[in-house]
């Protein structure tokens, strides 16, 4: 249950007033809905050229897909190592991060919080 002491009433604390305030939120949520709209297109733009087919210099026919593969590849091949990570990362292959979690005893608990009081 919360606290009542802790509640923030539902005055207006800002050093705004409510007009300039509001006039401020639709700033942002327009800012907001623009920047989704660009983000979203340049999605589709990517997905559309992922998608394509390209032809190599060799006279191959590739996707968007596989010709980015094929030049990764060929990048680690040939001893780059952040292409190698990628490659790595993406087969899922990507090293395991551990957290290791320690239990603490409700004797060292109550000496911490005792600590903390101070």
């Amino acid at each position: 249950m919360a606290n009542p002491e802790n509640l923030i009433g539902h005055e207006f604390t800002s050093d705004q007033n409510r007009e300039e305030a509001a006039k401020n939120g639709r700033k942002g949520g327009k800012a907001s809905g623009e920047a989704r709209r660009r983000r979203k297109a340049f999605s589709e733009a990517f997905d559309m050229l992922l998608q394509r087919e390209f032809t190599d210099q060799n006279g191959n026919v590739l996707t968007g897909v596989e010709a980015i593969a094929a030049k990764t590849f060929q990048a680690a091949m040939n001893g780059d190592l952040k292409a190698m990570q990628i490659i790595r990362d993406t087969v899922g292959e990507m090293p395991i991060q551990r957290v290791e979690t320690v239990e603490i005893s409700e004797e060292t608990y109550r000496r911490v919080e005792e600590a903390l009081k101070d």
